[in-house]
């Protein structure tokens, strides 16, 4: 077993022994993949959860949630030298901050390929984008997607 294994805290939840066969293959620790390899496992499936990504340890692994633009260097702001190593990142204007920056990739080290303007705003870790949000992800009603309908403005949903 790797050292990043033996540092686990509960080795039960993030690594258990090999199988020969799973009954379902999660693939991401999103919102989605994780809940629903929190319903597979309940359920009493044999589940695999494939996560690209770096464990994310809850309070440890955010070292600027309680820090104010005053206690960061440069009042927060991304030097040249950050935005040389993050250009597409930083066309949303908050991923390139020093308070979100450690949560979205290198656009050197991870580039991607644009025939034309594509934002895709990436980071590799266990809970997916929910953690880049801020740990919000707001769950939408029948309301949210009849809107555009009732308000005369545009196309509904298709669902």
């Amino acid at each position: 077993m790797n050292g990043f294994l033996k540092d686990l805290t509960m080795k039960k939840f993030y690594y258990n022994e090999e199988q020969q066969s799973y009954d379902a293959i999660v693939v991401g620790t999103g919102i989605s993949g994780g809940w629903a390899a929190k319903e597979l496992c309940e359920n009493g499936l044999k589940t695999l959860v494939l996560e690209r990504g770096r464990m994310v340890r809850h309070i440890e692994d955010y070292p600027t949630a309680y820090k104010d633009p005053w206690d960061l260097p440069n009042g927060g702001k991304p030097t040249q030298e950050d935005l040389k190593k993050q250009p597409k990142q930083n066309r949303t204007g908050y991923t390139t901050n020093a308070v979100s920056a450690l949560w979205f990739v290198n656009d050197l080290e991870h580039p991607y390929n644009e025939i034309k303007r594509f934002d895709w705003m990436r980071g590799y870790h266990v809970g997916g984008r929910s953690i880049m949000w801020g740990r919000h992800s707001y769950r939408w009603s029948d309301i949210d997607f009849t809107a555009n309908q009732r308000e005369g403005i545009a196309v509904d949903w298709p669902v």
